[in-house]
């Protein structure tokens, strides 16, 4: 198992459609660690880590996103794996 880090930000209409509730439903049942939250630009952020197969599976999720939003563009930065998360979280 390859543990990765994806750092994702998500533009389009992807606030107020429950983005960040289904990004962490996602991303818990896929077990990664990391973070989901609301940037003051509309776009929404997100940091994926765990298995290299899971982390590619939340950003495809992305790509798509829940039932009611519009997904216009995915930005995926690689990063190094740091370890720093315990869990999956939604930030406010």
């Amino acid at each position: 198992m390859k543990i990765v880090r994806a750092h994702v930000y998500i533009s389009g209409i992807v606030q107020g459609v429950f983005f960040r509730a289904n990004t962490f439903r996602v991303a818990k049942k896929l077990g990664l660690k990391g973070f989901v939250r609301n940037l003051p630009d509309g776009r929404v952020e997100a940091v994926f880590e765990g298995d290299e197969e899971a982390v590619k599976k939340a950003i495809e999720w992305c790509k798509r996103g829940p039932p009611l939003a519009r997904v216009d563009r995915v930005e995926v930065i690689w990063e190094k794996p740091k370890g720093d998360f315990r869990d999956f979280h939604i930030l406010w």
